[in-house]
C-alpha cells in the first residue's frame, strides 16, 4: 500500500482520515499546518499529499505549489468546500484531485484508487 501525508488543521479530520487509510493498509503521516506539511513531504516520501486549503503558517496552495516545484512525482489531492472560483483556481494551479467538503469516505477511497493506479503500475 502506499505512504500518505495527511495536511489539515482540525484534529477530528486528520485522526478520521488516518484510522480509514490504516484500515485500507495505508502508512499515514500526519501535519498540523501548511508548513510542517512541506517540511515532512520535502524530508520523507508520499506516495500521495491529502491537503486542506484553508491552514495556518501556508495554505494549501502554497504547500501544492513547493511540494509539487520540488517533488513532482508525489501526487496531490485538495480538500475544503472549494466552491466554484476555488475549484477553478486550484485546476488553474495545477491540482489535479479535489475533494470537495463534506466528502464521504468511499468518495476518498475512489480518489485513492485513481491516484494511485498508476504508481502501482509503475
Amino acid at each position: 500500500m502506499a505512504k500518505i501525508l495527511i495536511v489539515d488543521d482540525s484534529e477530528v479530520i486528520r485522526n478520521l482520515l488516518t484510522d480509514f487509510l490504516a484500515d485500507l493498509g495505508h502508512t499515514v503521516d500526519c501535519a498540523i499546518d501548511g508548513q510542517e506539511g512541506i517540511d515532512k513531504a520535502l524530508s520523507n516520501e508520499y506516495a500521495v499529499v491529502i491537503c486542506d486549503v484553508h491552514m495556518p503558517k501556508k495554505n494549501g496552495f502554497l504547500v501544492f505549489t513547493e511540494i509539487s516545484a520540488k517533488k513532482p512525482e508525489t501526487e496531490f489531492v485538495m480538500t475544503d468546500s472549494l466552491p466554484g472560483d476555488l475549484a477553478a483556481q486550484a485546476q488553474a494551479a495545477g491540482v489535479q484531485h479535489l475533494l470537495a467538503k463534506p466528502f464521504d469516505l468511499d468518495q476518498l477511497q475512489d480518489t485513492l484508487e485513481r491516484v494511485l493506479r498508476p504508481v502501482q503500475e509503475s
